[in-house]
């Protein structure tokens, strides 16, 4: 008789003593599987201890990571969006809005704050993924222009943080209409001298990386991030052909001279604090 058989079978514990585990506790890596627990999981900044996978945060996670305190300010956050098109598939928009906001904690795909990295105000506009899938519609785009316009009044320099699907297509010319008006406003932005980083996330898509994700002075990444206009399985479908290995990835971006640095997260306050530090003197 092994150790841990029974004597009798059929033995059962009552349903009302049995403990169940909490939600929430334990984390397990996307990539690879692995499991930690998920205080240790946060500390490690949402990065699998174990592959290194970064897994995708929203943007008040990006604000902690960045800022040098909690104190930072968030604006523009009384433009909402409309249903102006009337627009209805299998939902009416308004719908949908209203559970993207009731999903997260989000109003929008982006966040755009100010604070203080590494005692240098900056300001910094972080999409989320998680509403609607990250996807610029026109709150984006005028989030993002009167962030930029914030920037030019203030003399500060401005770091947008991709992560998204691409245009939003319940506004449909509406939503490409934002790739012209934030790249005019980043045009007003190397005019007045002042610097701007992109920081492309897991993913980075569609119309975002077809406008301002691409039109960083600097372009820089998180490692293993996906970046691209069409995706791999679009992309593989149309030429008939299997792709390299990587395909699209931030590594093999790096490689053919789309990035200019892939910074891993822990890294990345340092690393782009170094940035405007330089290019700040260059602004002069």
């Amino acid at each position: 008789m092994g150790w841990f058989s029974r004597d009798q079978k059929g033995i059962q514990t009552p349903t009302d003593n049995k403990k169940e585990m909490p939600e929430g506790l334990w984390h397990k890596c996307s990539a690879c599987g692995e499991q930690s627990p998920m205080s240790e999981h946060e500390a490690n900044l949402w990065v699998c201890g174990s592959c290194g996978f970064h897994d995708r945060i929203a943007p008040k996670d990006y604000f902690s990571i960045l800022f040098d305190t909690p104190r930072y300010k968030t604006y523009f956050n009384e433009v909402q969006p409309k249903n102006a098109l009337q627009f209805e598939d299998l939902k009416p928009y308004e719908q949908r809005l209203k559970q993207a906001f009731d999903k997260t904690d989000a109003n929008e795909a982006v966040q755009v704050a100010v604070g203080r990295m590494e005692g240098r105000r900056v300001l910094i506009a972080a999409m989320d993924f998680r509403f609607i899938g990250g996807s610029m519609g026109s709150v984006v785009g005028e989030r993002m222009a009167r962030g930029i316009d914030f920037c030019i009044e203030n003399k500060l320099p401005c770091i947008i943080i991709s992560k998204s699907g691409g245009a939003r297509m319940m506004e449909a010319g509406n939503s490409l209409m934002q790739m012209i008006k934030i790249t005019a406003k980043l045009n007003e932005l190397s005019q007045a001298g002042l610097p701007y980083i992109s920081l492309l996330t897991d993913p980075t898509t569609g119309g975002v990386t077809a406008s301002f994700a691409m039109l960083g002075d600097v372009n820089v990444s998180e490692p293993g991030a996906l970046i691209a206009f069409a995706g791999p399985r679009v992309v593989k479908e149309t030429i008939k052909q299997d792709l390299p290995e990587g395909f699209q990835r931030a590594e093999f971006l790096l490689e053919k001279g789309f990035l200019d640095k892939i910074i891993r997260r822990e890294n990345l306050k340092e690393s782009l604090a170094q940035l405007l530090s330089f290019m700040m003197i260059k602004a002069r």
